[in-house]
């Protein structure tokens, strides 16, 4: 361990109310919103930072109020009591982190996707169910007030049967190393969608396109579908090389369209009360296809929402879920349905195109933490 202060002193957790201990794993991109938002948290205290670059972690850890640092998961386990860990480390080591982690007895926050695979994340759940602790997925949209109203929203049928899905996800971004555009963007999608539908994320195939005009060796602009339930569809576009940045989705229900524009602070969600009216105009069996087609042409109106941070809001669920033994409303369950998607998207760009399957994989996820 590295501290520029004094030594940390132990302290005995109990689950009546008492702060909850955590470390960051990973002092990256994604590790440093992290730690600032688990020093904030009044449910948590931040005792850990780890990452192989302690000059990196340091960083972070002195405007923290010099935060102790350690080189590795090993250290941190062997030289502070911690009940959880939060996982920001490129997306193929979080298998074996989540489950040094989770045989270490530690509740488990990792940054999307859940894993590199499938199969490697669906092991990391069932460890965590045998072992009764909480496996949450880091989808920091799920969290946002937009996202919160939209699946409020769902849940009460102000849009009516959903009818379609249609995000954009477009900027001019960092090429990562290790993913390509579908898993570096797309999960992000994915994951308001499994959030917002009753029933989560569970189409029965998805076809997928990728370019890569730019021969990186990964596709860097991608379109993705999959089928909804009632014969609806969802689209996703994500691209890396668009000189525009775009973060839209557009849910049209038979009732109302929502709009969600998550880059106009002023008015994040536009709810359309325009669309097109069916009704049966059939009264026999031959003409049972025939329909009457109408416009509806209607107000269109903002819901205020509260400017909360996301993260501020996750990191509370995970503190909640694991004092309440309950799964979190993004769980390792969660994760998994967004890896099917990923996993089937990426065997529909290598067959060109064609539609591919989910794994559908059966585990029992009631209850799973």
């Amino acid at each position: 361990m590295v501290s520029p202060s004094d030594p940390l002193e132990r302290l005995n957790f109990t689950h009546d109310g008492g702060r909850l201990r955590a470390a960051v794993i990973g002092a990256g991109y994604w590790g440093p919103n992290l730690a600032r938002n688990f020093k904030a948290a009044d449910d948590w205290d931040l005792v850990g930072i780890v990452d192989l670059d302690l000059e990196r972690a340091l960083k972070i850890a002195g405007p923290l109020g010099d935060v102790p640092v350690f080189a590795s998961l090993d250290e941190l386990l062997a030289e502070t009591d911690v009940d959880a860990v939060a996982i920001a480390t490129p997306a193929r080591t979080h298998h074996a982190v989540a489950l040094q982690a989770l045989r270490a007895g530690k509740h488990v926050l990792v940054e999307k996707p859940l894993a590199a695979g499938t199969d490697l994340g669906l092991d990391m759940v069932e460890t965590a169910s045998r072992s009764g602790l909480t496996l949450m997925a880091d989808h920091t949209y799920c969290y946002t007030p937009a996202a919160i109203k939209i699946r409020e929203l769902v849940a009460e049928g102000a849009l009516g049967d959903i009818l379609f899905i249609d995000s954009v996800r477009i900027n001019l971004g960092l090429i990562q190393p290790d993913v390509d555009v579908f898993w570096d963007l797309a999960p992000h999608d994915l994951s308001i969608i499994d959030f917002i539908l009753p029933g989560g994320l569970r189409p029965r195939a998805v076809s997928a396109q990728g370019s890569d005009p730019l021969g990186t060796g990964k596709s860097c602009v991608g379109h993705l579908m999959f089928d909804l339930p009632n014969n609806a569809m969802a689209h996703i576009n994500v691209n890396w090389l668009s000189p525009t940045k775009i973060r839209q989705m557009v849910i049209g229900g038979s009732r109302r369209t929502l709009v969600w524009d998550d880059l106009n602070p002023q008015q994040r969600i536009s709810i359309y009360d325009r669309g097109v009216n069916f009704e049966k105009a059939a009264v026999t069996e031959a003409q049972r296809t025939a329909q009457a087609i109408s416009y509806r042409l209607g107000d269109t109106w903002s819901p205020a929402l509260a400017e909360r941070e996301a993260l501020g809001l996750m990191v509370a669920e995970f503190a909640a879920s694991i004092r309440e033994g309950r799964p979190s409303r993004t769980s390792g369950a969660a994760g998994l349905r967004v890896l099917e998607v990923l996993e089937a998207a990426s065997a529909s760009v290598a067959a060109g195109g064609q539609a591919r399957p989910t794994s559908n994989v059966e585990v029992q996820l009631e209850g799973t933490r």
